[in-house]
């Protein structure tokens, strides 16, 4: 299996925003149970997108879209949305509510940012992570609408890009990020590059 069980916490209330950086730090992640319990794993390989000019490729429709500003594209306005939507929009999610309190108070302690589109005035897809060091750990994502979560990985990637991000960390590769040109690497390269990134600060500015 992919996904390597690594623990779990059975007081998941005597969790903080810190021990979920610490995870990040070290390789793993957290995971809800559906008994409010919360488990932590590693995925081998690790899926990446790599941070770089033209590292993220764009199809000729998505461009088009953009061009077109179908979405109004906001970031960080309504954290709580975007992770409920990803959390709904999932059906039997991970996402269960101790996740999201963990990640609102990362959110909260400007760690965790979300970005959104709009389609007259309806929040209509979204993306939430978490920012640590020059490393950004892609979480959940959701649309409503063709393209609306598309539209928002492309402006995180840019927002990485613009403040020299050196890690963008989606955990497993999917059809999404297929289409995005991500890759696969081995858990040794992972921690190499995740070291790398720890190494350096970069600020997640719009």
């Amino acid at each position: 299996m992919p996904y390597n069980y690594l623990g779990t916490t059975f007081e998941p209330d005597s969790l903080s925003f810190k021990d979920v950086l610490h995870a990040y730090a070290n390789g793993y992640f957290p995971l809800g149970d559906e008994d409010g319990l919360v488990s932590w794993f590693d995925h081998s390989p690790r899926a990446i997108v790599l941070l770089s000019e033209n590292g993220l490729k764009i199809s000729r429709s998505l461009k088009q879209v953009i061009n077109k500003e179908v979405y109004e594209i906001k970031v960080d306005t309504d954290f709580y949305s975007v992770i409920n939507n990803c959390a709904d929009l999932h059906g039997d999610s991970w996402i269960t509510k101790t996740i999201i309190n963990l990640y609102l108070e990362l959110f909260n302690k400007g760690f965790a940012h979300c970005v959104e589109a709009y389609k007259d005035g309806k929040l209509v897809g979204g993306l939430y992570g978490v920012a640590f060091k020059s490393a950004f750990f892609g979480e959940s994502m959701f649309h409503i609408m063709d393209n609306a979560s598309k539209v928002c990985v492309v402006k995180l990637y840019e927002i990485l890009l613009k403040n020299k991000f050196k890690l963008f960390d989606i955990q497993m590769k999917t059809p999404v990020f297929e289409s995005f040109g991500c890759m696969e690497i081995s858990k040794e390269e992972y921690i190499r590059l995740l070291k790398n990134a720890l190494n350096k600060n970069s600020v997640f500015e719009v």
